[in-house]
């Protein structure tokens, strides 16, 4: 996709968000999934290295939080579903990235006046925007297949900063957010990925 191209459909996603609407999966495809190979990491006694997992750094200060075991199974949920998927470490890197600022990892309910919209599940997705049934985004597996589908259809993503990659299939009110959690998301890849 040329750059005015993404840019215009950016601009369309930003005007639908600031419109009070959130947008839905970029794809409903169920197709066997294909293993995708273009990112390698080192590793090194079946650790990987985090930094490998970073390949256009990290943009800004970052931020952590300490997680219980509901959010570690959260991750390791995100990454079984990354690998059932067929797609690599980096695609968990986004995901668990994407989670920690829509969720901090935690698979929400609906919170009444404090949700935006019908947001619900790991990554706040929305089902009167297609994503799937309340019961179905707040699975974690499904959820994390949903937010991989979409990322799929980004191209290029792999050659994008976290952040964008992250915006163009979530389309946040607050794009730059994903950015603080790359560290963290990173480092958990790497300590949860090969156990």
């Amino acid at each position: 996709m040329n750059t005015i191209l993404r840019k215009s459909i950016l601009g369309i996603a930003g005007l639908t968000v600031a419109g009070g609407l959130a947008a839905g999966p970029l794809n409903h495809d169920t197709g066997t999934p294909v293993r995708d190979t273009a990112v390698t990491t080192t590793q090194a006694a079946g650790k990987l290295d985090s930094a490998a997992l970073i390949p256009h750094g990290v943009q800004g200060a970052q931020s952590h939080i300490d997680l219980d075991d509901e959010q570690t199974a959260n991750v390791k949920a995100i990454i079984a579903a990354t690998k059932k998927a067929g797609m690599d470490e980096r695609a968990a890197v986004v995901s668990i990235a994407t989670a920690l600022q829509e969720s901090k990892l935690e698979n929400l309910g609906h919170l009444g006046d404090r949700n935006d919209h019908d947001s619900q599940g790991l990554f706040q997705q929305r089902p009167s925007s297609g994503w799937g049934t309340v019961e179905q985004i707040t699975d974690p597996e499904y959820s994390t297949t949903a937010f991989l589908k979409g990322l799929k259809q980004v191209d290029g993503w792999r050659d994008m900063p976290l952040t964008k990659a992250a915006q163009t299939v979530q389309v946040s009110a607050y794009p730059d957010h994903y950015a603080q959690w790359e560290q963290q998301a990173a480092d958990l890849v790497a300590e949860h990925w090969n156990s």
